[in-house]
């Protein structure tokens, strides 16, 4: 006879394997299925390239919660930060931008292009760190349902306000504003240099389908600036070995503590009877039992594509399928025979400092760009975030030589135009005929201040929206498995009054990006909804 399990967590991105790991640490007996040949999902290591190890997608430690790498030990199951020291912001004057991790520093920085900027900015980074603090905390709970007579979730309602209201009135009111403005217009309060605004603003509307006047993207914002290593806020770097390294941390814990992970074992559908999750069935028509199942996969997947249509009510499918997704971003990934070498950028600088720079339009242009991609045309000015990690980790690549890779932002699912300088589009076939477009258009956009990459490439990957959802399972390509706008956010995400991870299907769970609180390596939607399963086990309510 087949095992049963407690339970089975479907997909091994990083939140389904830590959600095993502290279902496994109380426990239960826990199976992870993953589609592809490699544990992960987006935060994964390949070798696209022989000898060329690349992050293909997650590209950068921030978000990843401190309290599930001490819990679960991820150091000594191979999990080594190397912090960044600084983002490099190039001109299109020759000039530049350089923010460090060092704040002196980069107040000295800004005090170059305007000294009164530089005094702003440190009543700004005081600002945001008293809202970070005030907003971490949430990250881990479970949201209470406003419109509930739960009396916990009221209880923890009367606890947020209690807190807010305990706050200075000054970031009482910065608090409202970050939740209702736009990442430009809040800025535009602090900063007057154009420069210094597009930089910042990009972590506002990274991998969300918005413009950076659109409101709510300030909330983001914060949300990225929330990132934190050792306790410091606002601190970026790579994970030694690439953003894979950090999933393959996750699955050693899991493993020592029980877990069995089977790769290429594609889930085709969720086994439900009388409202029920029992188990699931593998694409090669294996059944599997389990007391409850864990879904790892965003919301449309996880409803719409492996539960039968029967099996939920017709209110909730609708619901379910109006979740914003379309994801705006793609990545490209070089291999290069020499390090670019940026115009402005010292030489004798550490490289620990050359291997993260922006390329960013002014307002004017992503806003441009922004209506572009919601047209569905590949805009000209893309929005370009370069990673350089073989300056910090030789073991990506072979002595001598790069990888080069880069996040694109305002790029549409559906590719129907290209609009270069204002021409009328002129593109058919959409993506799979016009791909290497994309790889052309970034290269020429680093080329406008990397003069020596062109000659410098001797490979690269080109992932489109399209191709994020084909080879990594993120519906329309979206990052975040859902955008991170307000309407999606805390106890609407997924939708109203299913935030708790908990289903309409008795014993199904999430556990993805698409439950709270989102997106980014985080860990924390699958520890939160560890938790709850483990509270409806105690219930014995599985």
């Amino acid at each position: 006879m087949a095992a049963r399990y407690d339970a089975v967590v479907i997909g091994a991105g990083h939140n389904g394997l830590v959600n095993a790991a502290y279902l496994a640490r109380a426990g239960k007996k826990v199976l992870v299925l993953e589609r592809r040949h490699v544990v992960g999902g987006a935060a994964v290591t390949e070798e696209v390239f022989p000898g060329f190890h690349f992050s293909v997608c997650s590209y950068v430690v921030s978000l990843l919660r401190p309290d599930i790498i001490r819990e679960l030990d991820l150091p000594r199951h191979g999990l080594e930060i190397l912090p960044l020291d600084g983002t490099f912001t190039p001109m299109p004057s020759g000039d530049y931008l350089w923010r460090m991790s060092d704040h002196a520093q980069t107040r000295r920085e800004i005090y170059r292009h305007s000294p009164t900027d530089s005094e702003a900015y440190d009543e700004y980074a005081k600002a945001m760190v008293e809202m970070a603090r005030f907003v971490k905390p949430i990250l881990s709970m479970t949201p209470p349902d406003p419109l509930s007579l739960d009396m916990g979730g009221l209880r923890q309602l009367g606890g947020l306000a209690r807190r807010f209201q305990a706050l200075p009135h000054t970031a009482r009111h910065s608090l409202i504003q970050l939740m209702t403005m736009s990442a430009a217009d809040m800025l535009d309060q602090w900063f007057e240099t154009d420069v210094l605004k597009a930089t910042m603003s990009a972590s506002g509307i990274i991998g969300t389908f918005l413009g950076v006047r659109s409101p709510g993207t300030a909330y983001v914002l914060l949300h990225h600036y929330m990132g934190e290593i050792d306790g410091a806020f606002r601190s970026w770097g790579f994970s030694r070995g690439g953003t894979g390294a950090i999933s393959d941390a996750i699955a050693a814990a899991a493993r020592e503590a029980g877990v069995e992970i089977r790769t290429e074992a594609g889930v085709a559908s969720i086994r439900t009877k009388n409202g029920r999750a029992n188990g699931v069935v593998l694409e090669n028509g294996q059944e599997i039992e389990a007391a409850v199942v864990v879904s790892c996969v965003d919301p449309h997947r996880t409803f719409l594509k492996l539960l039968q249509p029967e099996a939920l009510d017709a209110d909730f499918r609708r619901a379910v399928a109006g979740i914003k997704m379309n994801g705006p971003c793609a990545k490209v990934n070089f291999v290069l025979s020499e390090e670019p070498a940026l115009t402005g950028m010292p030489r004798d600088a550490d490289p620990a400092r050359r291997s993260l720079y922006t390329l960013v339009p002014t307002f004017e242009q992503a806003e441009r760009s922004y209506d572009a991609a919601r047209r569905g045309e590949l805009p000209e000015d893309l929005w370009v975030d370069c990673v350089i990690p073989t300056n910090v980790d030789r073991s990506l690549a072979p002595a001598g030589q790069h990888i080069l890779t880069t996040f694109v932002q305002y790029v549409p699912y559906e590719l129907k135009g290209v609009r270069p300088g204002g021409s009328d589009p002129a593109v058919t076939g959409g993506w799979d005929a016009n791909r290497e477009l994309l790889g052309d258009r970034v290269l020429a956009q680093i080329e406008r201040y990397a003069p020596n990459v062109r000659r410098a490439v001797i490979a690269r990957d080109v992932l489109t929206p399209l191709d994020l959802e084909r080879r990594f399972g993120l519906t329309e390509g979206n990052i975040f498995h859902g955008d991170p706008s307000l309407e999606q956010m805390f106890f609407m995400r997924p939708l109203p009054g299913w935030a708790h991870y908990r289903t309409p299907i008795h014993a199904l769970y999430l556990c993805g990006a698409g439950t709270h609180p989102g997106g980014g390596v985080t860990g924390a939607p699958g520890h939160n909804a560890a938790r709850v399963v483990l509270a409806d086990a105690k219930r014995r309510l599985w």
